[in-house]
């Protein structure tokens, strides 16, 4: 009869995994080039509220202008050039970097899920491990109780 073994065999990869943890975005000790901190600098900077508020502040000099023009053009013109595009842009910003802070906390959380994952297949391989030394006592002691039944005589 053939016996009960599973070598359960590591994937490389949950070393590796365990050494190099998630990196996040804007962590400290990601290495950057000073044109990628200038970019970032900026980005915090006018990806903000107030910036949106300095900008409604400065479209609101032009204003008077576009109206005191009575130029239809040139008041639609003053709208979409200058309002929404100096006005969306801190907003949409603002409104992407809570997209990707809460992309990253998704992330973490399913590499955390991740690891806890592992941890129980590692214990299914333990209980796999004493589920397979009960069967092969179970298989010897049948190989042991076939071969005694072989041995006596018969009646």
């Amino acid at each position: 009869m053939p016996k009960a073994n599973y070598d359960y065999q590591e994937h490389p990869h949950v070393e590796a995994r365990k050494s190099v943890p998630p990196k996040l975005t804007h962590q400290k000790g990601n290495k950057t080039s000073l044109n990628d901190r200038i970019g970032l600098f900026i980005t915090k900077k006018v990806g903000s509220m107030w910036a949106a508020y300095a900008f409604v502040l400065l479209t609101l000099i032009s204003l008077p202008a576009a109206i005191a023009s009575g130029n239809e053009l040139v008041i639609v013109a003053w709208v979409a050039q200058t309002f929404l595009q100096l006005v969306l842009l801190p907003v949409i910003i603002v409104g992407q970097n809570l997209q990707a802070h809460e992309s990253e906390k998704r992330a973490i959380a399913t590499y955390d899920d991740a690891g806890a994952i592992l941890e129980e297949a590692k214990k299914i391989q333990k209980h796999l491990t004493v589920q397979d030394e009960a069967l092969n006592h179970l298989i010897d002691r049948i190989e042991t109780i076939e071969g005694s039944t072989a041995k006596a005589p018969k009646k």
